[in-house]
Parts: structure tokens; sequence; C-alpha cells
């Protein structure tokens, strides 16, 4: 009898143009977080066709069970949100929906999971443990759809999660594994700087709030770089600063905001007594005040070693070329809150053709290789197979692309 990884891969062949359509359409089709109705709505009807009963999520997103009932299950996570962006590759199926796109490749995620649910569907009898497809809700934002996932039981009989990144930098075929960190904690603060305000030509008479605010632009990633082991990659960047209307008036306030991202989840529960801390240190000789506005984001993306050696197992079953170095990104990703429950890993999808220039994610002009599909599709079905979940034997065909 044929392995599981075998008979996902003999469904992508009589599939792949529908599971195209589907990408094509969700592509057409985004919805920007905590708004993916539609994108529940077609995956639900899609799911049911196959005779599936997916799970809906309160608001948007749903998840799926196939498979034995009895012991842990093999998790899957895609993600549903699209970005705020205008598209600019004028593809036949670029997005219908003025100002939002999907520019960081969810369509392509959400169409290998959905491919994945529907494949299994037609060859459940092959999976000697259940699997479960999360189809998550806002991954593009603070407070993200992970933690609601978790909270309504998303990894409840859960025993490990994988799950993927399309990366523009990998040619087609190509799959970068990275046991620890792949990607960083990102936290946004704003830091609000108050003084009495007064005449520029009397500074010494009220407290300097661009000066205070300027300081702290120059001194803080400064300072932070002293006080912060820098192999942890962490890094301060500023992004915006806003103060005073008048070149000879000193305003009464002013604020800044930016980016703090680290690779070690330890130096990341610190940092935000870390920067009450230096703040108060840097503004103190201009006598301003400050409120420090913190926002905590996710933790880094570390990826367990026993699940990131079975996925790169899993790629190599398939093509012993495949697996590559993915580095350390300082990106944030909230699949990291499922790690903190279950071991997983998250792999890099290689998906640039190899021709013209490598482009990036959260870009109007990204333009993702179908082909990534089909390899993203076998790569999890061969995840199930070195998990354990066959009722047989035999895989892959010698490669991703053949």
């Amino acid at each position: 009898m044929k392995g599981i990884a075998a008979r996902i891969d003999e469904w992508l062949s009589n599939h792949r143009d529908e599971v195209v359509g589907w990408r094509r359409h969700l592509h057409s089709h985004p919805e920007l977080s905590h708004m993916e109705h539609e994108t529940t709505e077609f995956l639900e009807e899609t799911l049911n066709s196959y005779g599936l009963m997916p799970r809906r999520f309160p608001g948007t997103g749903l998840m799926v069970d196939i498979g034995p009932d009895t012991g842990d299950r093999l998790a899957f996570r895609a993600d549903l949100d699209a970005l705020a962006l205008t598209e600019m590759t004028r593809l036949p199926y670029a997005s219908a929906v003025p100002g939002v796109a999907h520019a960081c490749g969810h369509d392509v995620h959400t169409t290998i999971a959905l491919a994945l649910a529907c494949a299994l569907a037609d060859n459940a009898d092959a999976l000697r443990h259940g699997v479960r497809v999360l189809f998550q809700p806002a991954e593009e934002v603070m407070e993200g759809g992970a933690s609601d996932v978790i909270a309504w039981g998303g990894l409840d009989g859960v025993g490990s999660i994988f799950g993927l990144h399309v990366e523009p930098k990998l040619k087609v075929g190509k799959v970068g594994v990275r046991t620890g960190a792949i990607t960083s904690a990102a936290d946004v603060l704003r830091i609000k700087v108050t003084g009495p305000g007064g005449h520029s030509a009397r500074p010494h008479l009220t407290n300097d709030v661009v000066f205070g605010l300027s300081s702290l632009v120059t001194q803080l990633p400064a300072l932070l770089s002293r006080r912060v082991d820098p192999r942890t990659g962490t890094v301060l960047v500023f992004g915006s600063l806003n103060a005073g209307y008048a070149p000879n008036a000193i305003p009464e306030s002013g604020q800044l905001t930016g980016t703090i991202r680290t690779a070690d989840v330890a130096t990341w529960r610190s940092l935000q007594e870390l920067m009450e801390e230096l703040i108060a240190q840097v503004l103190a000789p201009t006598g301003c005040s400050h409120e420090l506005i913190y926002q905590r984001g996710v933790p880094p993306v570390i990826n367990d070693d026993v699940a990131t050696a079975m996925l790169a197992d899993a790629a190599r079953a398939i093509d012993p070329q495949a697996v590559v170095q993915a580095p350390q990104s300082s990106g944030g990703e909230d699949f990291s809150m499922y790690l903190e429950h279950v071991p997983g890993s998250m792999a890099r999808l290689g998906c640039w053709s190899g021709k013209g220039r490598m482009q990036d994610l959260h870009q109007g002009d990204l333009n993702v290789d179908e082909r990534s599909i089909g390899v993203g599709i076998r790569l999890f079905g061969s995840v199930i197979e070195q998990y354990g979940g066959v009722a047989g034997t035999g895989s892959g065909n010698g490669g991703f692309l053949s």
C-alpha cells in the first residue's frame, strides 16, 4: 500500500489546476486582519465539498480535524489575512480590492493547508494518527490571531505543530530550515516627552522637549548596545519623531515611535523594564518628563531541534538537495505563540522563479512562483509520513519540481 506522502503526491497531480485556482481566487480577494469573512466562507465550503466538517472560530478563521481521534494530533497552521498595500503586479488574478493585497504570501500558505486537508480527506485510511489544520486569522497585527486560536482550543490534543512561510530570497524547490530562533520578537514603543514649553530665545528657562527627543534618538540605541548581549540580535530603530510647529517655539510635547527586536526570549522579557530605565537616564539632564507606551508583540519563533530535524528529513525524502540553512530574520511572526505550548518548527519555502530580480515580502510587486504551492503540499505530506502516520510505504519521486 502507498504511504501517505505518495498518496498526497498523486492527489496533487490529479488536482493541480483546482489547487492553483484556489490560490488565485484567494489572491484576488484579499481581506485585512480580523475581517477574513469571505475567505473563511470559501474555506468552509471547499472543505465541506470534500466531506470534512470544519469548526469555525468566533469571528473569522476555522480548523479541521482529519483521521483518528486517538492520541496527539499533528497540526499544520496557515494564516489568512492580507496587508493594507496596493498590488502592482498587473497579474490577471491581481487583487480586486483597492488598497489590500496578499503581499506576504498568506494566500499561498492558506492554499497549501487547504490542499493538504482535502488530500487527507481523500486518503484518511492511510493515517495512523490525527491531523489538524488551523486556518488562523490576523497574523499581520499586534495582538494577533495565534493567541486567540489557542484560547479557542486550537492546540487541544495537539502534540506538535508545523508551519511555513514563503521566502522570495530562495529559489522555488528549496526549503530553509533553522534550529532555534528563526524570527525575532518585535515590540512597538511610543515615547511621549513633555515640558512647559517656551521661547527658543530662552531655552535655559524651560525644558527643551526637542532636544530631549533628539537625545533619545541618538543615545538609546547606543546605550542598548552596551546593556544587551550583541549576540542576541537586539536592535532599536525609530520610525517617527513629531514635535512642535514653529521654528522659534519650544513645544510642550513631542513623541517618538519605533520598534525593538530581539532573537533572544530572555532578553525580550526584560526589554520593557530596561527601556524605562534608559529613557529616564537620558532625559534626566533635560528636566523633561516622559511616558513610555510599550506594546509587546510576539516572542521569537524558536524552532524545536527534534521537530526541525524531522522537517529537514521530510524535505530530503523528496529532494536530497532541497534543504538549506535559513537565516535568522528580524521580522516577527505569531507562530511563536504556538511554540510556547507545543514543540514544532517553521520552514522557509522558496518562491523565487530563478529569473529576474529577487523580490521582498510586504511589497506591492511580490509575485510568488506558483510551483511553490506544490512544494509546500508535498513537504507537509512528507512530514506526516516522517511523523509515523502511514499505513504503507513509498513516498516522493525524486524532487519537489519533478
